[in-house]
């Protein structure tokens, strides 16, 4: 992510280019902590830029509509096969450009308008593609909401299995956006298969700790998995299924034609670049430090009084009730953060009480801060800078001094590529 490989932008275009620049201070000296954002490594970004961007290649490998594809057909086969060493899926499609449309694929594939989908409740952790009234889903599905359970904030699994038997869903699916314990995928297996329902995975915001051998694989429990592969992966801006052989023709199809036209074969260019890099050993040590830096920032938290919801993590999201905490709205918290140079996103907490626009809560997760090379050391010195700003958020001189202790960190731990 170095500037001179922008000298025709600086060029042709001095005032986006100006942006540009703006954007990589920023980055450079600001700590990500938004959950659902990483940074790709150099090799990825220079695919994501490659001339693989000229290409138009409707339908699959083999199968194309247009002339010149050999080197399409290899990439996209490369991303197919080294997707299938990371989750040994049986059937992959790596032409989603997005998490939303990946879902909708599979939606169009196997369901009718109408049917009944058991998903989890969006205030407890869920995400506004899954069953919001204003998304698609919402519009255009039955959709039944199961949460947490309010003393252990924890997903219910006896409630899901009840309200499974009661409703009868088509489509059963797991996965989250603001929860940060680990699914029982086997549980899930049973209750869908207890129902006759189809068993999908959406595990968008965990996919690189399953590919890093820290959580457990739900495909093999699973009818249908799909995947962002930006997030938290350090991979490019896009999504793929995985599923069933069985499931196969349909989906292909959903995707080409059904909701898209030509795939962006840069962007599985960076995927199959991305994938490679997640084969390495090296990604499974990494993977294991998000979680343990995660923790250690939920141990801070939670010393200092402020309530991590279900009292911890499992993976790489760390939920803070700062309302009930500190009496800070989640909207002031971010902005008090981003001030010193850290970077939260607002989001509610289960059974919140306050406005979506003005939780109660911030999400916190450690994926980027550790591509930077944080250990739970520093991941502990950063979760303290943040309580000081939360607690003395009236102190001006006190924010200025933890706005330049930030600065130190970034220094100290460089995104790798940005110079």
């Amino acid at each position: 992510m170095t500037t001179h490989i922008a000298k025709h932008i600086s060029d042709r275009d001095p005032e986006a280019y100006s942006y540009l620049l703006g954007e990589q201070t920023r980055q450079k000296y600001e700590l990500e902590l938004i959950a659902s954002e990483n940074y790709v490594s150099e090799a990825v970004l220079e695919a994501n830029g490659s001339i693989f961007t000229n290409k138009y290649s409707e339908w699959y490998p083999g199968k194309r509509y247009y002339a010149g594809q050999e080197f399409v057909d290899k990439i996209e086969n490369l991303a197919i096969d080294r997707a299938r060493a990371l989750f040994g899926a049986e059937y992959i499609n790596v032409q989603p450009h997005s998490g939303s449309p990946a879902n909708l694929a599979v939606f169009f594939a196997l369901l009718e308008p109408g049917d009944i989908i058991l998903w989890m409740n969006l205030d407890h952790g869920w995400h506004l593609s899954h069953g919001h009234p204003m998304n698609y889903s919402g519009k255009m599905f039955n959709i039944i909401p199961y949460g947490v359970d309010k003393s252990t904030e924890l997903i219910d699994m006896d409630i899901v299995e009840e309200l499974a038997k009661q409703h009868k869903p088509k489509l059963i699916i797991a996965g989250f956006s603001a929860y940060s314990r680990s699914l029982d995928w086997k549980r899930f297996r049973k209750i869908a298969d207890e129902v006759g329902a189809i068993l999908m995975a959406d595990i968008a915001h965990i996919a690189w700790l399953i590919a890093g051998k820290a959580l457990e694989n739900p495909v093999p429990y699973c009818d249908i998995v799909t995947t962002t592969t930006h997030k938290t992966l350090r991979w490019p801006r896009g999504a793929m299924i995985m599923s069933k052989e069985k499931y196969g023709p349909a989906i292909a199809r959903s995707v080409f034609p059904g909701i898209q036209g030509g795939p962006h074969d840069h962007s599985i260019f960076a995927k199959a670049i991305a994938f490679g890099e997640a084969l390495d050993e090296s990604f499974s040590t990494y993977v294991r430090q998000v979680i343990d830096n995660a923790r250690q920032m939920a141990k801070v938290f939670g010393e200092e009084w402020i309530r991590v919801i279900s009292w911890g993590t499992d993976n790489h999201i760390v939920l803070l009730d700062i309302y009930g905490s500190l009496g800070l709205s989640g909207k002031e918290a971010e902005k008090i953060l981003e001030d010193i140079g850290v970077s939260t996103n607002k989001n509610m907490i289960p059974f919140d009480t306050r406005k979506p626009l003005d939780p109660s809560g911030i999400r916190l997760g450690t994926p980027a801060i550790t591509t930077r090379g944080f250990d739970q050391n520093a991941s502990e010195k950063l979760a303290h800078i943040m309580v000081s700003a939360l607690k003395n958020h009236q102190n001006e001189a006190l924010l200025i001094d933890l706005k330049s202790q930030v600065r130190d960190l970034c220094i100290h731990y460089p995104i790798p590529g940005i110079h």
